[in-house]
């Protein structure tokens, strides 16, 4: 469900407008909450306009963020309450952030006192984004070392976890050579045939 409310504040005087307008965005994920609150925090910073919308934090498509993010000028400021109502992940925000900052639109959030308009607000900024490539560096060594674990151990290396474990996977090549049939040897592991032909094609034993 997507609820959508655009509100148009009171014109600033000349020399503040000259600055590029404030523009504030909120975001509440389901209909049994409220943008007055967001809104009111929006207002008592002066935004120019406010934007609301309804819609749950799972979805991929935010329509009147999309819009806001779409209409803003170099020189505006994007005024939001805190940062998960602007993006669901720290990667979509760094995302956010890259793109505005490139189009000289400034970013302020309320709730942690950040406003990339300020030396201190930038810095923030560059901590988030080598934390976030830290994070992506951790996940590609986290899934190179499982790899090679599973490699050097004979593990499965993808796709669906083995039916068997290394318990079945000895009896029944002990089974098989002692002359056992593949049936035979199905019913004594409490495994279906065609697993148990598998298992013992895939280790060398039929």
């Amino acid at each position: 469900m997507t609820k959508i409310l655009t509100r148009a504040a009171a014109p600033r005087p000349a020399a503040a407008a000259s600055q590029g307008r404030r523009v504030g965005y909120g975001r509440v994920s389901t209909a049994h909450q409220t943008e007055a609150q967001q809104q009111a925090q929006l207002e008592a910073v002066g935004c120019d306009a406010i934007h609301t919308e309804t819609i749950s934090s799972g979805r991929r498509e935010r329509p009147v963020l999309a819009q806001v993010l779409e209409e803003l000028q170099p020189g505006d400021t994007l005024v939001i309450c805190k940062l998960d109502r602007l993006a669901r992940s720290l990667q979509e925000l760094l995302t956010i952030a890259a793109d505005l900052e490139q189009r000289g639109i400034q970013l302020q959030v309320l709730d942690q006192a950040i406003d990339t308009a300020t030396p201190t607000g930038r810095l923030l900024f560059q901590l988030l984004g080598a934390v976030g490539e830290f994070e992506r560096s951790l996940a590609i060594e986290r899934t190179r070392s499982s790899v090679e674990h599973r490699r050097a151990t004979g593990g499965n290396l993808g796709g669906r976890p083995r039916a068997y474990n290394d318990q079945q996977q000895a009896l029944g090549r002990r089974l098989q050579e002692e002359g056992q049939s593949v049936t035979a040897i199905a019913r004594v592991l409490g495994l279906p045939r065609a697993t148990t032909s598998r298992m013992l094609q895939r280790h060398g034993i039929g």
